[in-house]
Protein backbone atom coordinates (compact mmCIF):
# COMPACT_ATOMS: atom_id res chain seq x y z
CA UNK A 1 0.00 0.00 0.00
CA UNK A 2 2.46 2.62 0.77
CA UNK A 3 4.70 1.91 -2.60
CA UNK A 4 1.06 2.40 -4.14
CA UNK A 5 0.74 5.71 -2.53
CA UNK A 6 4.13 6.87 -3.25
CA UNK A 7 3.80 5.74 -7.18
CA UNK A 8 0.53 7.68 -6.99
CA UNK A 9 2.09 10.64 -5.49
CA UNK A 10 5.51 10.40 -8.22
CA UNK A 11 2.67 10.34 -11.16
CA UNK A 12 0.86 13.61 -10.07
CA UNK A 13 4.18 15.62 -9.14
CA UNK A 14 5.53 14.62 -12.65
CA UNK A 15 2.50 15.87 -14.32
CA UNK A 16 0.84 12.53 -15.61
CA UNK A 17 -2.04 12.90 -13.68
CA UNK A 18 -2.61 16.92 -14.69
CA UNK A 19 -1.82 16.81 -18.28
CA UNK A 20 -3.06 19.97 -19.99
CA UNK A 21 -4.12 19.09 -22.96
CA UNK A 22 -4.51 22.81 -25.04
CA UNK A 23 -6.76 20.76 -27.84
CA UNK A 24 -9.89 21.36 -24.72
CA UNK A 25 -12.47 23.70 -27.17
CA UNK A 26 -12.65 25.90 -23.93
CA UNK A 27 -8.91 26.50 -24.56
CA UNK A 28 -7.00 29.76 -25.56
CA UNK A 29 -3.28 30.09 -25.16
CA UNK A 30 -2.50 32.88 -22.17
CA UNK A 31 -1.27 35.34 -25.02
CA UNK A 32 -4.97 35.47 -26.85
CA UNK A 33 -6.81 35.72 -23.45
CA UNK A 34 -8.09 39.23 -22.98
CA UNK A 35 -8.19 39.58 -18.77
CA UNK A 36 -10.29 42.34 -17.40
CA UNK A 37 -9.15 41.83 -13.61
CA UNK A 38 -6.23 42.76 -12.40
CA UNK A 39 -4.11 42.03 -9.01
CA UNK A 40 -1.90 38.77 -7.64
CA UNK A 41 -5.17 36.45 -8.71
CA UNK A 42 -5.92 38.12 -12.11
CA UNK A 43 -5.45 34.92 -13.78
CA UNK A 44 -7.75 32.68 -11.62
CA UNK A 45 -11.65 32.98 -11.34
CA UNK A 46 -12.19 34.67 -8.24
CA UNK A 47 -14.86 31.90 -7.61
CA UNK A 48 -13.94 28.71 -8.48
CA UNK A 49 -10.37 29.47 -8.80
CA UNK A 50 -9.92 27.78 -12.07
CA UNK A 51 -7.15 28.95 -15.07
CA UNK A 52 -8.94 31.83 -16.82
CA UNK A 53 -7.34 30.84 -20.45
CA UNK A 54 -8.04 27.06 -20.10
CA UNK A 55 -11.83 27.56 -20.00
CA UNK A 56 -11.51 31.36 -22.02
CA UNK A 57 -14.74 30.31 -24.67
CA UNK A 58 -17.13 30.58 -21.57
CA UNK A 59 -15.13 33.28 -19.70
CA UNK A 60 -17.62 35.92 -18.41
CA UNK A 61 -16.81 39.67 -16.68
CA UNK A 62 -19.12 42.03 -14.57
CA UNK A 63 -18.15 45.18 -12.67
CA UNK A 64 -18.67 45.31 -8.93
CA UNK A 65 -17.93 48.19 -6.85
CA UNK A 66 -16.10 49.56 -9.33
CA UNK A 67 -13.71 46.89 -9.88
CA UNK A 68 -13.82 43.85 -12.81
CA UNK A 69 -14.13 40.32 -11.78
CA UNK A 70 -13.70 37.52 -14.63
CA UNK A 71 -15.29 34.41 -13.92
CA UNK A 72 -14.73 31.05 -16.46
CA UNK A 73 -18.04 30.43 -16.62
CA UNK A 74 -22.05 31.62 -16.28
CA UNK A 75 -22.23 29.07 -13.36
CA UNK A 76 -19.78 31.15 -11.42
CA UNK A 77 -21.44 34.55 -12.81
CA UNK A 78 -24.60 32.97 -11.14
CA UNK A 79 -22.80 31.39 -7.89
CA UNK A 80 -21.29 35.50 -7.41
CA UNK A 81 -25.20 36.90 -8.35
CA UNK A 82 -27.41 34.61 -6.60
CA UNK A 83 -25.70 33.29 -3.87
CA UNK A 84 -23.56 35.65 -2.85
CA UNK A 85 -25.35 38.82 -3.34
CA UNK A 86 -23.22 40.87 -5.36
CA UNK A 87 -24.98 43.80 -7.52
CA UNK A 88 -23.04 42.70 -10.97
CA UNK A 89 -23.56 45.04 -13.50
CA UNK A 90 -22.51 45.30 -17.43
CA UNK A 91 -21.95 41.84 -17.53
CA UNK A 92 -19.74 41.08 -20.32
CA UNK A 93 -19.15 37.51 -22.38
CA UNK A 94 -16.45 36.44 -24.58
CA UNK A 95 -17.78 35.69 -27.86
CA UNK A 96 -16.67 32.51 -29.57
CA UNK A 97 -15.77 33.39 -32.91
CA UNK A 98 -13.37 36.91 -32.01
CA UNK A 99 -12.30 35.89 -28.70
CA UNK A 100 -13.37 39.60 -27.35
CA UNK A 101 -15.60 40.63 -24.76
CA UNK A 102 -19.19 41.91 -25.84
CA UNK A 103 -22.34 42.81 -24.09
CA UNK A 104 -23.61 40.09 -23.08
CA UNK A 105 -27.16 40.49 -23.12
CA UNK A 106 -27.01 41.33 -27.04
CA UNK A 107 -24.95 37.93 -27.32
CA UNK A 108 -26.50 34.56 -28.78
CA UNK A 109 -26.12 31.78 -26.90
CA UNK A 110 -25.82 28.39 -27.75
CA UNK A 111 -27.39 25.61 -24.96
CA UNK A 112 -26.28 22.35 -24.75
CA UNK A 113 -24.26 21.73 -27.92
CA UNK A 114 -22.02 18.91 -27.70
CA UNK A 115 -19.29 20.66 -27.02
CA UNK A 116 -18.37 20.43 -23.22
CA UNK A 117 -19.17 22.78 -20.85
CA UNK A 118 -17.89 24.76 -18.20
CA UNK A 119 -18.66 24.30 -14.12
CA UNK A 120 -21.95 22.54 -15.86
CA UNK A 121 -22.85 19.55 -17.45
CA UNK A 122 -24.98 21.74 -20.15
CA UNK A 123 -22.43 24.03 -22.07
CA UNK A 124 -23.23 27.24 -22.92
CA UNK A 125 -21.18 29.42 -24.82
CA UNK A 126 -21.94 32.89 -26.81
CA UNK A 127 -21.82 34.61 -29.80
CA UNK A 128 -21.96 37.84 -31.23
CA UNK A 129 -23.65 37.34 -34.52
CA UNK A 130 -26.98 35.52 -35.21
CA UNK A 131 -25.52 33.32 -37.97
CA UNK A 132 -22.38 32.15 -35.85
CA UNK A 133 -24.90 31.03 -33.33
CA UNK A 134 -26.73 29.33 -35.79
CA UNK A 135 -23.81 27.46 -37.56
CA UNK A 136 -22.24 26.62 -34.51
CA UNK A 137 -25.70 24.83 -33.22
CA UNK A 138 -26.01 22.63 -36.80
CA UNK A 139 -22.94 21.57 -36.32
CA UNK A 140 -22.62 20.76 -32.62
CA UNK A 141 -26.34 20.46 -31.17
CA UNK A 142 -27.93 23.25 -28.85
CA UNK A 143 -30.54 25.93 -28.82
CA UNK A 144 -30.13 29.44 -29.65
CA UNK A 145 -31.32 32.15 -27.24
CA UNK A 146 -30.89 35.19 -25.81
CA UNK A 147 -28.54 35.75 -22.37
CA UNK A 148 -31.76 35.65 -20.08
CA UNK A 149 -32.57 32.26 -21.69
CA UNK A 150 -28.78 31.13 -20.62
CA UNK A 151 -28.93 32.61 -17.21
CA UNK A 152 -32.01 30.73 -16.32
CA UNK A 153 -30.61 27.54 -17.96
CA UNK A 154 -27.47 28.30 -15.54
CA UNK A 155 -29.81 28.75 -12.28
CA UNK A 156 -31.75 25.63 -13.38
CA UNK A 157 -29.05 23.35 -13.58
CA UNK A 158 -26.95 25.05 -11.06
CA UNK A 159 -27.56 22.45 -8.01
CA UNK A 160 -26.73 19.56 -9.96
CA UNK A 161 -23.90 21.31 -11.50
CA UNK A 162 -22.53 22.29 -7.96
CA UNK A 163 -23.06 18.43 -6.80
CA UNK A 164 -20.63 17.83 -9.51
CA UNK A 165 -18.10 20.50 -8.85
CA UNK A 166 -18.26 19.73 -5.27
CA UNK A 167 -17.55 15.93 -6.10
CA UNK A 168 -14.47 16.87 -8.14
CA UNK A 169 -13.08 19.25 -6.12
CA UNK A 170 -13.22 17.11 -2.90
CA UNK A 171 -11.47 14.27 -5.34
CA UNK A 172 -9.16 17.25 -6.66
CA UNK A 173 -7.97 18.68 -2.90
CA UNK A 174 -7.13 14.66 -1.76
CA UNK A 175 -4.48 15.17 -4.64
CA UNK A 176 -3.57 18.52 -3.49
CA UNK A 177 -2.80 17.53 -0.12
CA UNK A 178 -0.16 15.13 -1.14
CA UNK A 179 1.21 16.68 -3.34
CA UNK A 180 1.53 19.75 -0.87
CA UNK A 181 2.78 17.13 1.75
CA UNK A 182 5.22 15.40 -0.84
CA UNK A 183 6.78 18.51 -2.63
CA UNK A 184 5.83 21.98 -1.06
CA UNK A 185 7.48 23.95 1.80
CA UNK A 186 4.69 24.57 4.60
CA UNK A 187 2.79 27.66 5.13
CA UNK A 188 -0.04 28.36 7.97
CA UNK A 189 -1.36 31.13 5.73
CA UNK A 190 -5.42 31.35 5.75
CA UNK A 191 -6.70 32.26 2.66
CA UNK A 192 -10.58 33.58 1.43
CA UNK A 193 -10.64 32.16 -2.05
CA UNK A 194 -9.13 29.49 -3.95
CA UNK A 195 -7.64 32.22 -5.94
CA UNK A 196 -5.76 33.47 -3.14
CA UNK A 197 -4.46 30.02 -2.20
CA UNK A 198 -2.90 29.98 -5.72
CA UNK A 199 -1.68 33.53 -6.16
CA UNK A 200 -0.13 32.75 -2.99
CA UNK A 201 1.97 29.05 -4.13
CA UNK A 202 3.28 31.18 -7.20
CA UNK A 203 4.27 34.43 -5.03
CA UNK A 204 6.14 32.32 -2.79
CA UNK A 205 6.96 29.83 -4.46
CA UNK A 206 6.02 26.89 -2.58
CA UNK A 207 5.77 24.45 -4.98
CA UNK A 208 8.23 24.96 -7.42
CA UNK A 209 6.88 24.53 -11.11
CA UNK A 210 3.37 23.40 -11.68
CA UNK A 211 1.13 22.42 -14.24
CA UNK A 212 -1.80 24.44 -14.14
CA UNK A 213 -4.02 20.92 -12.68
CA UNK A 214 -0.88 20.85 -9.58
CA UNK A 215 -1.70 24.03 -8.69
CA UNK A 216 -5.55 24.19 -8.61
CA UNK A 217 -5.70 21.21 -6.59
CA UNK A 218 -2.93 22.68 -3.94
CA UNK A 219 -4.59 25.63 -4.31
CA UNK A 220 -8.02 23.76 -3.21
CA UNK A 221 -6.35 21.70 -0.51
CA UNK A 222 -4.90 25.09 1.25
CA UNK A 223 -8.40 26.76 1.17
CA UNK A 224 -10.34 23.97 2.03
CA UNK A 225 -7.80 22.79 5.26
Amino acid sequence: MKFIKTALITLLVTGSLFAISMTMFQSVTPEKATLLQSGKTKKFCPVCGMTLNMFYKTNHAAEHNGHEKQYCSIHCLVEDKELNHLDLKDIKVVDVTSLKFIDAKKAYYVVGSKKKGTMSMVSKYAFKNLDDAAKFAKENGGSVMDFNGAYMEARKDFANDARMINKKQTKASKMGKMMYNKICKKTDEKFKTIADAKAYIIEKNLCGDLKPKQLQAIGLYLYKR
